[in-house]
């Protein structure tokens, strides 16, 4: 282990009993004769402990007494907040974890595990001299915000449940709590509707994929797909919920569907095209295949929710709502006398009808709508929330109309945009944003006043799986800048400028070690591995710094 505790990622508030005035510091040893005690209400962190922390030392913790010495205590203190913790290092006392609530218990478990060193990360003991030496300290700490999030694509690439799961671990090693859930898209839809069978019968698969960016003329000649159960489902959602992670599910309307309307050609413009033709979209981009406005297609949708509701128990549910082509509208005899009958203006009136009346099933269910800034064209219920992926500008929009709002902005935390503008660079994608382009991203726009910025929820990463066709790849776009994602969402930072990238990337080499215990196939600092790269394959690169919208 280090001696220098400050290599914790993400940064905590305060550490006490540290640095070169204590070289000698005293400690507490975890060894086969360490005791766990939880009291009520930890049993999350008292099994992740038993579970994970205790098979990567080959310790059993077994269950001991309060006043046991040299035991690892779990309490729950509601004088911290409720994400907080106070992890006490004591010798001959022991491990104290208080936390605010369960989650903040499970966050203090989560820096025991880095101040224990890079073995801790592992599956199994490295050694047979299990004693494991933590000096003595304080580390009292509590997350910025409420919402860290990661959005996960697996509808262009299928991640088996085995990837996503972990995921979920990588989340929690990292303190982000929100798994936001892409399911449903052109190119795929991935959770099994039972009312709906052909969704995943048919939708699910694609006959072949595009290799790189759309422009791309490499494909890969073989069926791509794959789908999670309902039992899947409950199983991730479980999973999460064990280390304090929500999910929150995308069922993406009323466009990027063409996966749905391959299914069921009814929910489709068929007045327009015909949709039986259509087959679930091998390309990338924005399809012009959309949903028809019909009343068949509210209840059908209403159906595939229905059963979402009973596998998710999540306050928000993704509608997506994003980038709708219109031509299909602008020709659909049907769609023009929808327009008509509710006395709308055009087509974009059309969409946010189409949204509203899922913002309303959903409230009256207890739930709140969430989607991509998209939505705010016409107006929103007081509940529903934003995801501003444009920029900061639907953000600050929706904070001033006083909807919560998270930002995800993609000229800044993208993560299939490139880190480097390097010719080895494996397919690449938009802007330039390197590790400490990520570390110096500040979430609240300067724009809002005080009472608009309480509506900023927090902040979220989003992985876009276009060009990313395993976990590898999945992993080389994600990691490192997750970690420095993760620590501008958990820790009370100085504005931008004044960020220490220095100190993050020191703290960063301890950090390293950690991702390659996980087996994490980060992107190397010096730049990407051999086998890492993707020669004469087409991206998208964009030149220059990203516009601040």
């Amino acid at each position: 282990m280090s001696d220098d505790v400050m290599d914790l990622i993400p940064a905590p508030r305060t550490v006490e009993g540290t640095g070169a005035e204590s070289p000698a510091r005293r400690g507490v040893a975890l060894d086969a004769d360490t005791t766990l005690w939880a009291a009520p209400g930890t049993g999350t962190s008292e099994r992740w402990l038993r579970a994970t922390l205790g098979a990567a030392l080959g310790l059993p913790l077994p269950p001991g007494g309060e006043d046991t010495a040299g035991a690892v205590l779990l309490r729950l203190d509601d004088t911290l907040e409720p994400e907080a913790y106070r992890l006490s290092v004591v010798a001959e006392r022991g491990i104290e974890i208080r936390g605010g609530s369960a989650a903040g218990v499970f966050w203090g478990a989560q820096t025991l595990r880095q101040l224990i060193g890079p073995e801790a990360f592992r599956r199994a003991p490295l050694r047979t001299d299990r004693s494991y030496g933590i000096p003595d300290q304080v580390v009292e700490d509590a997350p910025r915000f409420a919402w860290r999030g990661l959005m996960l694509d697996v509808s262009r690439h299928f991640m088996p449940k085995d990837g996503v799961l972990r995921y979920l671990d990588l989340m929690a090693a990292h303190k982000l709590n929100v798994f936001h859930f892409h399911l449903t898209d052109d190119q795929g839809w991935r959770i099994e509707i039972k009312r709906h069978p052909k969704l995943t019968e048919i939708g699910s698969w694609r006959e072949r994929t595009k290799f790189g960016h759309r422009a791309s003329p490499l494909w890969e000649e073989k069926p791509h797909g794959g789908y999670y159960t309902q039992d899947d489902i409950r199983e991730i959602v479980a999973y999460a919920a064990e280390r304090h992670i929500a999910v929150v599910p995308e069922i993406d309307i009323p466009g990027h569907s063409q996966a749905a309307i391959a299914a069921y050609p009814e929910l489709g413009n068929t007045d327009v095209i015909d949709t039986t033709s259509l087959s679930v979209w091998d390309s990338w981009g924005i399809s012009v295949n959309v949903l028809a406005p019909t009343d068949n297609t509210l209840r059908f949708y209403e159906e595939v929710f229905e059963e979402v509701l009973e596998l998710f128990p999540s306050e928000f549910i993704h509608v997506g709502g994003d980038e709708c082509a219109k031509d299909q509208w602008k020709r659909s005899p049907t769609a023009q006398s929808r327009i008509k009958d509710l006395g709308l203006a055009d087509e974009d009136e059309l969409q946010s009808w189409f949204i509203r009346h899922f913002d309303n099933w959903l409230a009256a269910r207890g739930r709140r709508l969430i989607g991509w800034d998209e939505i705010l064209e016409g107006g929103l219920a007081p509940g529903a929330a934003v995801s501003s992926w444009r920029g900061y500008r639907g953000g600050i929009t929706a904070a001033r109309a006083g909807h919560d709002v998270v930002m995800c902005p993609e000229q800044q935390v993208y993560l299939d945009h490139r880190q480097d503008g390097g010719a080895d660079e494996p397919v690449p994608i938009g802007y330039v944003r390197t590790l400490e382009d990520v570390y110096r991203f500040e979430p609240v726009p300067p724009e809002l006043t005080a009472d608009q910025a309480r509506h900023v929820l927090g902040t979220q990463a989003n992985v876009w799986t276009e060009v990313m066709e395993d976990r590898a790849r999945v992993d080389y776009q994600t990691f490192p800048r997750l970690a420095a994602f993760a620590e501008v969402a958990w820790s009370a930072l100085p504005v931008p400028a004044e960020r220490d990238f220095a100190g993050f990337e020191r703290r960063m080499s301890a950090h390293y070690k950690r991702l390659d215990a996980l087996g994490v196939a980060y992107r190397p600092p010096a730049g990407p591995l051999p086998w890492q790269q993707r020669p004469g394959v087409l991206g998208r690169p964009i030149d220059g710094a990203p516009p601040n919208v």
